[in-house]
């Protein structure tokens, strides 16, 4: 068994490896490259994967580890602000995509029986998908992101419960009864890990902190043992996996955990897609090939459709409407179990289940393909966009007339933009900080800084700014597409301001000078050349380095406690 397993590790590796390379080389999303290696390796390609149930195992593990990182990332400040857009936007959907997808199977000519489960299991979408999409473009801080996360939650919950119905149903047994009982174990849970979070997970954090090894374990252990108690009890191992890095989260040390454990989640998440498609049912296709296009458009345009009709009802912008939509074009692991259960409990057929798997390889591909170009398809349906905005203030969106006769305009706040604001302050110039965190702008709003929330890479928004009175604009944005509009903006209205960019690449630099930057910062080469200074002035004095040292401590902590 061990060799069997070892090898089929070995070939699943090299599968991946060389599929990845050439989505590299196509410049197509790795996943589509993951899903693929799975279908080969299955028994419908070349049958090469003799040891599916130890990947199971090790896919549960890939989910385990991503939803705990999506907690750790998770701030209670987060739900206060996106609470109630995630609720509405996800329980609206779920809502909505069941009643038009009911009307759709029965006139596709499915039963009632059929049409109900078909409906309901393409209404969810895959968190687990999304998570490491938005986790890749490195979205899960962002407005979108937040609310996407909110909503994805919501649908698993919901998603629970009807399993948990369906189950019922089979069994017989009181429907009330088992989500009453269902209700208060989750309740009684969450409130054993809050108190455990705030009155015994410092101290035992405190211990294991002192070493690097024992940190990791702790949080893998924790994260593990948590998942399986909420399984124990009957709800989901993933919803575990995240109320575990969610306690987490409020400890000091959730950056070091996060860095350890991201090397583990990519490799075993990597397996989890392979599994997915290996799992591909590829029966009676040609017989469904209508109903699973037609099912596959109405979740690729339908869902994002939806979705950006109820947050703009809520008064949200179209940009992070559309960009928060884009994140329920796919179907769901939810979706395969429920038709898995209709099956087994004699609702359904087996052909159910290889429509429903068809529908899914086709709406993982086109979401993926969706999200990884989110920026150019906004910019192509922006003009029609605007019919889903409510008219009148956005929520999202504030006026930016505040700002006239600034200064100095900063764009974006964390990492960089902490160093330049203690900078500002020690000027005479005035000026004023537009970061797109609600949590920051709560923050510095404390502080007494200046400063405005909006979205920079929205259009609209940055028409809005008043750049022609500014004398310097500092831009701290790491995207370069977000950067290049900005920069065109300011040198449209001002061609006197110094404009300082950022940049990740040296071609990107290049090109940011050749369109009018007046400065471009370049992180690793900046710290470079700090480094290289250090070396020139200090030689090998271990004295003057310890000095330099505490002076960088004492910032680190001044820094950390402006946050």
């Amino acid at each position: 068994m061990h060799d069997s397993l070892f090898a089929d590790i070995a070939v699943i590796v090299s599968v991946v490896v060389l599929l990845s390379l050439l989505m590299r080389y196509l410049r197509q999303p790795a996943i589509i490259g993951y899903i693929l290696a799975g279908i080969i390796l299955s028994p419908y390609g070349t049958g090469l994967v003799q040891t599916q149930e130890n990947f199971t195992i090790f896919s549960q593990m890939g989910v385990s580890f991503l939803l705990f990182m999506v907690g750790l990332s998770l701030n209670p400040r987060i739900v206060r602000d996106v609470g109630r857009v995630s609720a509405l936007t996800g329980i609206g959907q779920v809502l909505f995509t069941s009643v038009i997808g009911y009307g759709i199977g029965i006139a596709l000519g499915f039963d009632p029986i059929e049409s109900a489960y078909i409906a309901i299991a393409l209404t969810f979408s895959s968190t687990i998908i999304i998570m490491k999409l938005l986790s890749d473009k490195g979205e899960l801080e962002s407005l979108h992101g937040r609310i996407a996360t909110g909503f994805l939650i919501v649908q698993d919950v919901v998603a629970m419960f009807l399993l948990i119905a369906v189950t019922a149903i089979a069994s017989g047994g009181s429907l009330a009864s088992i989500i009453q009982t269902t209700v208060l174990q989750l309740t009684g849970i969450l409130v054993l890990l809050v108190l455990c979070g705030i009155y015994v997970l410092p101290h035992l954090l405190k211990s294991v902190a002192t070493s690097q090894e024992l940190l990791l374990l702790f949080s893998i252990a924790w994260c593990f043992a948590v998942a399986t108690f909420f399984e124990e009890f009957g709800l989901s191992m993933e919803m575990g996996a995240l109320a575990a890095g969610t306690v987490l989260s409020l400890s000091p040390y959730r950056y070091e955990v996060a860095s350890k454990l991201r090397p583990l989640r990519d490799f075993f998440v990597v397996l989890f897609f392979v599994l997915l498609g290996s799992q591909m049912v590829f029966d009676n296709f040609s017989e469904q090939i209508v109903p699973i296009l037609v099912f596959s458009t109405f979740i690729l345009l339908g869902n994002p459709l939806i979705v950006l009709i109820i947050m703009g009802m809520l008064g949200y912008g179209k940009r992070n409407s559309f960009r928060a939509g884009l994140t329920v074009a796919q179907i769901s692991e939810f979706s395969f179990i429920l038709i898995t259960v209709g099956i087994r409990i004699g609702h359904l057929s087996t052909e159910i289940l290889s429509f429903v798997t068809f529908v899914g390889l086709i709406t993982i591909a086109g979401s993926t393909y969706f999200i990884m170009h989110a920026d150019a398809l906004y910019k192509l349906l922006e003009p029609w966009l605007s019919f889903f905005e409510r008219r009148g203030k956005k929520v999202d969106r504030h006026s930016p007339e505040s700002h006239a006769g600034t200064d100095i305009l900063l764009l974006g706040y964390e990492r960089v933009g902490l160093n330049v604001v203690e900078a500002l302050k020690r000027t005479k110039r005035t000026f004023q900080v537009i970061d797109f965190n609600p949590v920051t702008i709560a923050s510095l709003e404390s502080q007494n800084v200046p400063c405005l929330y909006g979205d920079l890479a929205d259009s609209e928004f940055l028409n809005e700014i008043n750049f022609a009175s500014a004398k310097m604009v500092v831009s701290t944005i790491r995207d370069f597409n977000t950067s290049v509009l900005i920069l065109h903006r300011v040198r449209a209205l001002n061609k006197d301001a110094i404009v300082v960019v950022l940049a990740q690449q040296v071609d990107e630099a290049l090109y940011l000078y050749e369109i009018g930057a007046s400065y471009v910062i370049t992180p690793q080469f900046l710290s470079g050349y700090h480094t290289s200074l250090l070396i020139q002035e200090y030689g090998c004095d271990m004295q003057k380095f310890i000095l330099e040292k505490t002076k960088h401590i004492a910032h680190l902590k001044h820094l950390i406690g402006r946050q």
